[in-house]
């Protein structure tokens, strides 16, 4: 079983920067492939970036996040981030971290444990 806490949302301006942190407890984190989503109203949940497991050497990030956020991992620490820069009005919407055992997800479907979530707002 793992539990996962998102941290580090709030309410920016357009252009801003955020990093967002999720922390997991229960055992072998590293074990565990990292995703980040999002939900803006009334729309459905999105994949924004995932991490593989172990050393992460393989990253994944929808086109509409490619070269402003950047997913990472610190085993040590129990902990990915997602770092936001040059954020816009669009991505605007709850963030969500999710876990997926030893096995690249291809869906958010996929993944086995999510976080409650931590809103990020970008202000024009």
């Amino acid at each position: 079983q793992v539990q996962l806490v998102e941290s580090g949302g709030g309410l920016v301006q357009a252009g801003d920067s955020l990093r967002l942190s999720c922390t997991a407890s229960g055992r072998a984190f590293s074990t565990y492939a990292m995703g980040w989503l999002r939900q803006a109203p009334k729309k459905e949940r999105e994949f924004v970036a995932a991490i593989s497991w172990s050393s992460g050497a393989i990253t994944d990030y929808a086109d509409s996040v490619k070269g402003r956020f950047t997913i990472s991992r610190d085993n040590a620490k129990n902990t990915a981030y997602l770092q936001m820069n040059s954020l816009k009005p669009e991505d605007t919407a709850v963030y969500y971290c999710a876990a997926r055992s030893a096995s690249f997800p291809a869906t958010p479907a996929d993944y086995d444990y999510w976080g409650q979530g931590t809103q990020v707002t970008v202000s024009s």
